[in-house]
């Protein structure tokens, strides 16, 4: 077999030297350069399956040589070396696509298991693995998601998943999980609104018999549970004040202690959070720490509301339908064309999780394998009461309607602008300020 390839790319001797031997005992093959010429030229000749790189190189940055790779070899995953303490650093990295980073001095242990971790994002075909079919949609705001995803899985920085209470959030994470390195290892979610104050330290981190009236054994904590793997915060928000603070101490330490013991323990986990609130704005309310929220939302990710993308209603319920039907030996029902309206012009404020609910409400109830828009028992959706004028839901849509006109239009001034922002809002007739709110609003990156 053709032995992997790794380039690494330091201007110290001895630095070079430290990374070639580590790597060679791992038997991959290593090439080496001083400066960010000497490394594009390297990339320019030979196929690489890893980059290591140091922030700073003498005739630019290592953040130059992430972002080149991404533009001309997007399979090659890179990881920066950057001085100890260097925190801020070290997250612009992983912001301008970075796999993981490694802090001065090096540690060999943490060296080799970033290095495999590496090695194992792409297949035994070498190609990368897709999105499979649970994340079902055609829509543009789909199609995006998965693209994300894709790319988030080839990172190890923690991302902030955004979304509406039904509309996916928990199923995004355990993708982005299962398409990584770490898919072989544990992915542990926890809902933090549902843990008891008195226990949240316990549930995280774990205790030790006797550290309290009840502990009558040694516990696992869940930052143990899913070491080497990922930990997938739900409800974020929800963590009261205290348990922030730990929480935080924990994620920068990569340790955690029991409670009730006395050393601490080194955990390997990646980190990915949700929540339905506006995150920022619990900061602003000084409910939730500012701090913790920046190395929590390195990356956000937007999961779209159902009513973001009404084309897609047809193919879920299509498939929860028959969903249904299995293992009962009957047929999967079907909607009729006037109960398939009536969806689409539905809110959905549950989302995707309402629909689902919806639907096996009137699996039950409809007759000859039917579904009529009376099965479903929705308010009346039609664009015209019997007066002529709209009803309460057709306002409501009404709003949904200009939501998606004014996407439509940001992004078409954006990508006849290349992307430039300050060039789109100015062709729109709005302030750079108005547009980057408006930006914000719509979850657009």
């Amino acid at each position: 077999m053709t032995r992997q390839r790794a380039l690494i790319v330091d201007d110290e001797p001895d630095i070079r030297e430290l990374l070639e031997i580590t790597l060679g005992r791992m038997k991959l093959d290593t090439r080496s350069a001083r400066n960010v010429k000497e490394a594009r030229e390297w990339l320019a000749k030979e196929p690489f399956d890893l980059c290591l790189t140091d922030m700073r190189l003498p005739d630019g940055t290592g953040l130059e040589l992430v972002q080149h790779i991404l533009q001309r070899h997007p399979q090659v995953p890179v990881a920066m070396i950057t001085a100890y303490g260097s925190l801020d650093t070290a997250i612009n990295a992983l912001k301008a696509g970075a796999f993981d980073f490694l802090t001065k001095p090096v540690d060999l242990g943490r060296l080799r298991e970033l290095v495999a971790a590496a090695l194992r994002l792409r297949g035994a075909d070498g190609k990368e693995l897709p999105v499979d079919s649970r994340l079902l949609g055609d829509s543009p705001p789909m199609q995006t998601l998965r693209k994300q995803i894709l790319k988030l899985a080839r990172s190890q920085a923690p991302v902030y998943i955004s979304g509406e209470s039904g509309s996916g959030k928990e199923l995004v994470a355990r993708l982005i999980h299962e398409q990584g390195s770490r898919s072989e290892h544990p992915f542990v979610p926890v809902n933090c609104g549902a843990i008891p104050t008195e226990l949240m330290e316990s549930e995280f981190f774990g205790h030790k018999k006797g550290s309290f009236t009840g502990a009558i054994e040694d516990k696992q904590g869940l930052f143990q549970a899913a070491n080497s793997g990922t930990l997938f915060l739900d409800e974020v928000a929800d963590l009261p004040l205290p348990m922030q603070v730990k929480l935080l101490r924990a994620i920068q330490e990569k340790a955690v202690r029991a409670v009730g013991g006395q050393q601490e323990l080194v955990v390997d986990v990646r980190i990915l959070c949700a929540t339905h609130k506006d995150l920022a704005g619990e900061v602003a309310a000084e409910r939730f720490r500012q701090d913790l929220y920046y190395r929590l939302n390195v990356i956000e990710l937007r999961v779209p509301a159902l009513r973001e993308r009404r084309e897609d209603i047809a193919l879920l319920a299509d498939s929860m339908l028959k969903r249904l039907a299995e293992g009962t030996g009957i047929s999967a029902a079907k909607l009729d064309e006037d109960a398939l309206e009536k969806l689409k012009s539905y809110r959905f404020p549950g989302n995707v999780r309402e629909l689902e609910n919806m639907l096996e409400r009137a699996y039950t109830l409809c007759e000859d394998d039917r579904i009529t828009s009376s099965d479903l028992r929705l308010a009346d959706c039609s664009p015209n009461s019997e007066n002529g004028e709209s009803n309460l839901a057709q306002i409501d849509n009404l709003e949904d309607h200009l939501e998606i006109i004014e996407r439509k239009l940001i992004m078409q001034a954006l990508e006849e602008t290349r992307w430039n922002r300050t060039a789109a809002a100015q062709r729109l007739g709005l302030s750079f300020r108005s547009m980057r709110y408006r930006l914000k609003k719509l979850g657009i990156d």
